[in-house]
């Protein structure tokens, strides 16, 4: 249109440069501008809304814009070139200043191009009339309808009389007449369909232009944060202070772990029955729970206390974390939109303990699948969820990524003394990142999952992205229960302090055997939001969908279970939208997280779990994770030796990946079957739930252990 405009001006930079040969483009109300037209695909250099920019003229192809504070001296090329963009400005601004008092006032009032929003009116008006012809068809039908009914009925009664060649021909007029009407409303409703199908492409364009416009966006404050990041460090290095570097784990919240501000949780009363609405939760504050409170409903008081006595000492510290600065950004500027795993990434970055070992804590809190196991009711053994949520908890200031495992690595937790486990996992995929893991539990239960991990940076944040099922049986009862993990997100990579946040929603957990499930949401975080952050809400419901448990809580701290007495429609919100409203019982505690241990800040925030997990044992594979020399390197605090150790490792594996790739090659040119990567203790089946891929044990670790037989594992460290 004529307020849409491209082409090279030359803009006044600084005294040094004077005027720079740029870029512009004139779109929707923006004035952006780039070093070069390539990069209109990924970097904008800035941009001014024309809706409140002030444009002025000067003398030999002159003009100044400015808004906001800020101001672009420009300088055409020619005298004619000078008109044209001077009247695309005026005719944007004319626009952008006429959409303005339609407007909300939410900042963006240039965002939508006039053109669009004259279409979308004319779309709309033409719809508008499309529908009144169809309530218009829709009267004639129903006032034609009732005509053709009572001659109908009149025709009934008249069966016998001699007038009846009257009545069939008054008769067979009404149902012309309704067939026309009936007709026209058919060819009414096509032509609705056509307006609709037409304009949808038209709509696709603009949402498309929409989003690019937003990605731009996005590109200049990456381009802010950075600016904002090196104004900090010159103002620093000026003050003479110590410098502050942004990397995984340096910069840290140093309170460790007492978030107990005003949580919200459902207001319940001892004895009577409370009112609680699912969607949001009442606004009592709640204390510290004591260690000694009743779990699940109608459970048994539990001693959270661990029993000491049957405990093997294992270690409770960690050398502390060096205190090495690195800066973040530097390295990841050039990941944008890469997978993560494969960049090679010094181990400053990391946390001394594998992705094997981050799956394996996932069984901190096994006793709830202990107590679960002697569950007579699979609604109530459904509380399992909050065993899902429990393995979230350790990850809220574990910020550091943990070791990418090497293919073939495996990882051992023998727990069996202490808490009746044992677990196996290995690395069965390298890229993408998969591990198959299974444990087996003397206390009546077996879980196991196979996990693919996808981890993207996104300019901002990094999302880690895990895919794949969680299987858990319960021995006695026959109960096989499935549920998937949600994406975590780690936020402000590049500037500010790194947090987590469990972001993107939904699990349902499902009772294959029963059908019952249970739907848990996880609420993001929101700046203006006056929720609990990191909240936790969730129903159980039979397989006829009746709701019999609410559970709440959050996931960094603990989860309640209340059961449900009665039931209503509510009414919530300014749109009045439907909420279930319940009436339950008072709650009672699935789930409290353990207290961190001291010191943790200097010790990568781990739990007394994943202290213990990289700690050297006797008599493991020589695959195990405790044995990768550049994580023991880490651990120990050389993490220059560390990296070298690093790179080897990662050099070994590429050439090993090198060599099965010629194999595989030359098996087809030989016209033979080619034998693809085969993990050594699982094996890939087809699920049997969903029918995908997936990596099961295949049984032999354990009796190998026990017979000290290890010639079947690679060489991989």
């Amino acid at each position: 249109g004529a307020d849409s405009c491209r082409g090279w001006l030359w803009k006044w930079t600084n005294y040094l440069k004077g005027y720079q040969r740029r870029w512009f483009a004139l779109s929707n109300g923006l004035l952006s501008y780039y070093r070069t037209q390539a990069e209109m695909a990924h970097t904008c250099r800035g941009t001014i809304p024309m809706a409140t920019a002030h444009i002025q003229v000067g003398e030999s192809c002159h003009l100044v814009l400015s808004s906001g504070g800020r101001s672009y001296h420009l300088k055409a090329a020619s005298e004619g070139e000078c008109q044209r963009w001077v009247s695309a400005l005026q005719q944007a601004q004319a626009s952008a200043t006429l959409l303005m008092p339609q407007s909300d006032d939410s900042g963006d009032e240039g965002s939508v191009p006039q053109e669009d929003r004259a279409l979308t009116q004319g779309v709309l008006k033409t719809l508008a009339n499309k529908l009144d012809d169809l309530s218009t068809c829709h009267e004639l039908i129903g006032k034609h309808g009732a005509a053709l009914q009572r001659s109908l009925n009149e025709l009934e009664e008249l069966r016998g009389c001699s007038d009846g060649s009257d009545r069939a021909k008054a008769l067979n007029e009404r149902a012309t007449l309704f067939r026309i009407t009936s007709n026209a409303m058919i060819n009414a409703c096509r032509d609705f369909v056509d307006v609709a199908d037409s304009y949808s492409r038209r709509w696709q364009k603009a949402l498309q232009h929409e989003k690019e416009q937003r990605h731009h966006l996005e590109e200049t404050i990456e381009q802010l944060a950075k600016q904002h990041n090196s104004l900090e460090r010159a103002w620093r290095t000026r003050t003479k202070r110590p410098p502050v570097f942004v990397a995984a784990g340096v910069e840290r919240s140093q309170e460790g772990d007492d978030s107990d501000e005003n949580d919200e949780f459902f207001d319940a009363m001892e004895d009577s029955p409370a009112f609680i609405t699912v969607t949001a939760g009442g606004n009592a504050q709640h204390r510290r729970s004591g260690s000694n409170q009743s779990v699940m409903s109608g459970g048994t008081s539990h001693d959270w206390t661990h029993n000491e006595n049957l405990r093997r000492t294992r270690r409770s510290r960690i050398p502390d974390k060096p205190n090495y600065s690195l800066n973040l950004w530097s390295i990841m500027k050039n990941c944008i939109g890469k997978d993560l795993s494969k960049i090679p990434m010094p181990v400053n970055f990391n946390e001394p303990l594998s992705m094997l070992q981050r799956l394996t804590e996932d069984l901190e809190y096994s006793e709830l699948l202990d107590r679960a196991a002697r569950c007579d009711s699979p609604l109530e053994q459904m509380c399992v969820a909050a065993f899902s949520v429990s393995s979230y908890s350790t990850t809220v200031h574990r910020t550091a990524k943990p070791f990418n495992p090497l293919l073939g690595e495996t990882y051992e937790l023998d727990r069996l003394e202490e808490d009746g486990y044992r677990s196996i996992s290995e690395q069965v995929s390298h890229h993408p990142p998969a591990a198959a893991h299974h444990v087996t539990s003397e206390r009546g239960w077996t879980l196991w999952q196979h996990i693919t991990i996808d981890s993207k940076f996104r300019g901002k944040y990094i999302s880690v992205m895990p895919f794949g099922n969680i299987h858990l049986l319960f021995h006695s009862s026959g109960n096989h229960y499935t549920w998937s993990k949600v994406t975590s997100t780690v936020h402000n990579i590049i500037v500010g302090k790194l947090w987590i946040d469990q972001q993107s929603g939904d699990i349902d957990i499902v009772n294959v055997t029963t059908k019952d499930t249970c739907h848990l949401k996880f609420s993001p975080y929101s700046y203006f939001s006056r929720e609990v952050p990191r909240k936790v809400t969730g129903v159980v419901e039979d397989r006829e969908g009746t709701a019999h448990y609410v559970l709440s809580g959050t996931w960094d701290d603990k989860m309640e279970s209340a059961k449900i007495v009665d039931s209503s429609q509510g009414c919530g919100g300014s749109e009045c939208k439907q909420k279930m409203v319940y009436q339950t019982l008072p709650p009672k505690l699935l789930w409290k997280k353990y207290p961190l241990p001291d010191n943790a800040e200097n010790m990568y925030f781990f739990s007394s779990l994943a202290l213990t997990l990289n700690e050297p044992e006797e008599g493991i594979a020589p695959t195990d994770s405790r044995m990768r020399p550049d994580q023991r390197l880490m651990e120990a605090g050389l993490w220059d030796e560390a990296n070298v150790q690093k790179q080897r490792l990662e050099e070994c594996q590429r050439l090993e990946r090198k060599r099965r790739e010629a194999q595989a090659t030359q098996a087809l040119e030989e016209g033979q079957d080619i034998e693809g990567y085969q993990p050594l203790w699982f094996e890939k089946r087809s699920d049997d739930s969903t029918g995908d891929g997936t990596y099961v044990y295949r049984g032999g670790y354990w009796e190998a252990k026990d017979r000290q037989d290890w010639s079947q594992c690679p060489e991989i460290f």
